[in-house]
């Protein structure tokens, strides 16, 4: 069995890889994996044919362009990585008869709701990136309306030991500030990158045995926080483990008092 992680480098991706052995074991299974180097998500075609020439079981697609404020200003660029190259991995796949989890986000949605968004719930983005991802999300479920090849896993705030996560710049942040000002009330589920991977895992390792996993699924971490919330956490746990000798204050702060290019869903909890 073939498997092939796109963004592989990102931390996600990196992840993916990272506990791969682990989880395959002795299985027959051939990992394959692909960077921005050897598969340009700004070039469908070349992504069409790169999977059609690789012929893979399934394809884990981590590969995004996720810089959400960019994508404001970068709206081609961030298309062609979010919906168009997705749909050339959708159009190779079914000519072949492979998989594809297509991990998507909770920006799919507004943020007005006051319950956990579930995965049946209308999709209303409020940024580009966010439209963008959702534009991926319904091309994908059109052309694979008919058969059980998607499966499309959003999730919310992911945090990793690789890559570039919040948690990781608050945490250099600590050591080299006095204070740091972090927005307050915008809540959602920090979801650990080793969670989601194995997750992934699981659903391939599973689909021999489920008769029907849903299209659309959501994967994220228990438990609700602020932005405010983790950096808090991040101090307090950076110093248990000797990483900090001491943490910043950290001050809350409206969304209103952070001027970005793009706004952010203030509630975004999958259910």
């Amino acid at each position: 069995m073939k498997i092939l992680i796109t963004g592989s480098n990102g931390q996600l991706g990196s992840q993916i890889k990272k506990i791969a052995p682990k989880l395959l074991g002795k299985d027959n299974i051939e990992l394959i994996i692909s960077t921005r180097k050897n598969l340009d998500f700004l070039n469908p075609k070349e992504v069409y044919f790169f999977i059609k020439k690789i012929n893979p079981n399934w394809v884990i697609n981590t590969a995004a362009f996720t810089n959400v404020d960019n994508a404001e200003e970068e709206k081609i660029k961030a298309i062609k990585i979010n919906r168009d190259s997705p749909s050339a991995i959708a159009d190779a796949l079914l000519e072949t008869g492979g998989k594809l989890i297509h991990i998507s986000t909770d920006f799919v949605f507004d943020g007005s709701s006051t319950s956990p968004y579930k995965t049946y719930d209308k999709t209303n983005p409020i940024n580009f990136y966010g439209k963008s991802k959702e534009a991926g999300e319904k091309i994908l479920l059109q052309k694979f309306s008919h058969n059980n090849q998607l499966h499309i896993v959003r999730t919310s705030w992911l945090m990793g030991s690789l890559g570039k996560n919040f948690a990781l710049t608050i945490l250099n942040l600590h050591q080299s500030k006095k204070e740091i000002k972090v927005i307050y009330d915008q809540i959602g589920s920090p979801t650990s990158t080793n969670s989601l991977a194995n997750f992934c895992w699981e659903l391939i390792l599973n689909s021999k045995n489920l008769k029907k996993i849903p299209g659309v699924l959501h994967w994220c971490d228990a438990g609700i926080a602020s932005w405010y919330d983790v950096a808090v956490a991040v101090g307090e746990i950076g110093k248990k483990l000797e990483l900090l000798k001491s943490s910043a204050t950290i001050v809350p702060i409206l969304t209103s008092q952070y001027p970005s290019k793009a706004k952010r869903p203030k509630f975004s909890v999958l259910d």
